[in-house]
């Protein structure tokens, strides 16, 4: 018998029966379950609307007194997607 006999006529295992068949597909499918995990945690718990008045800080604490009133009025803007109000222009008389 013919060593190019004996090879030819070994079986062939069908794609599933490889382990790293399955460690390939395994990376994707995780990452498409993250994913939907994530849209569940959005979806159930959304952030909420923050006031946009900057708060009262008492004279005697230390800080710069920067104001975060923009940095909240963009989180609510991507949160509800609304505008905040404008002021309006004043008249000079």
């Amino acid at each position: 018998m013919n060593q190019n006999e004996n090879a030819n006529t070994t079986p062939q295992r069908p794609w599933w029966a490889h382990g790293h068949v399955w460690l390939l597909i395994a990376g994707p499918a995780i990452v498409v379950v993250a994913g939907f995990f994530t849209y569940y945690l959005a979806v159930r718990s959304p952030d909420p609307v923050l006031p946009t008045q900057a708060p009262v800080q008492a004279s005697g604490l230390s800080g710069q007194g920067i104001s975060d009133a923009p940095a909240v009025q963009a989180r609510n803007h991507a949160a509800t997607g609304t505008l905040p109000a404008q002021p309006q222009p004043q008249s000079k008389p």
